[in-house]
């Protein structure tokens, strides 16, 4: 059995978390503090792939960064081509992963009792020490969570990652193309293995997501 989707699948989730993380936190922390309007605005762009069907995310970003269009054009003079690459799985990833770590970790620092922020600077305390040392911790329930939801939902992506990188054997395919193109064939058997290797990874990532539920709820208790 060849396991490069697992493994391109695993990188990819991985890797999009990784920057869904920094992204996702670094939004949701000044969208807290903009006006509701703005907010309201912010929110509409930055869950938008949300909503929108994975194909059509993964239609805009030819759009973007196709091999014809200008962006993708300039960025081939450096080598970097996102178009039938491993790497751009993890452009697709990102792009429908933010969502979930953005309004997950905004719904956390919205939560957060600046009191403690406020009594901090009363301290002393500068505001980078306030927001890794006091505001995170407070909120890493809701920020582990959104991670989780995020990778989990990079893992299982695939509209987006087909229009955008397709599928080739041992260069792109993930587990969620690999399952397609085996049921186009007829391969049912292996199909079948792939979606109970997804289904498990996906049932690890629930629990692990009721759990800091559960967590959070023991916590705020009193």
């Amino acid at each position: 059995m060849d396991w490069f989707p697992l493994l391109n699948s695993l990188r990819i989730a991985i890797i999009s978390s990784f920057i869904v993380f920094f992204t996702g936190i670094a939004a949701a922390y000044y969208a807290a503090k903009i006006p509701r309007v703005l907010k309201g605005i912010l929110d509409v762009v930055l869950t938008l792939p949300l909503v929108l069907p994975p194909t059509v995310c993964g239609y805009f970003l030819l759009l973007m960064f196709g091999n014809k269009r200008p962006l993708g054009i300039f960025l081939s003079q450096f080598g970097i081509k996102f178009v039938m690459t491993w790497y751009g799985g993890i452009l697709a990833a990102v792009i429908v992963a933010f969502p979930l770590m953005y309004r997950t970790a905004r719904g956390a620092f919205e939560s957060f009792d600046e009191n403690l922020g406020y009594s901090g600077q009363t301290l002393g305390l500068s505001n980078t020490y306030i927001f890794w040392r006091i505001r995170m911790p407070a909120c890493k329930q809701g920020i582990i969570a959104g991670v989780v939801l995020a990778f989990a939902r990079a893992l299982g992506e695939y509209g987006a990652t087909s229009m955008l990188i397709g599928y080739t054997p041992g260069k792109t395919a993930t587990i969620s193309t690999t399952v397609y193109q085996l049921w186009r064939t007829n391969n049912e058997g292996e199909a079948f293995k792939w979606v109970l290797i997804n289904l498990a990874i996906s049932a690890v990532v629930l629990l692990i997501v009721n759990l800091l539920e559960r967590k959070k709820g023991q916590e705020v208790r009193p």
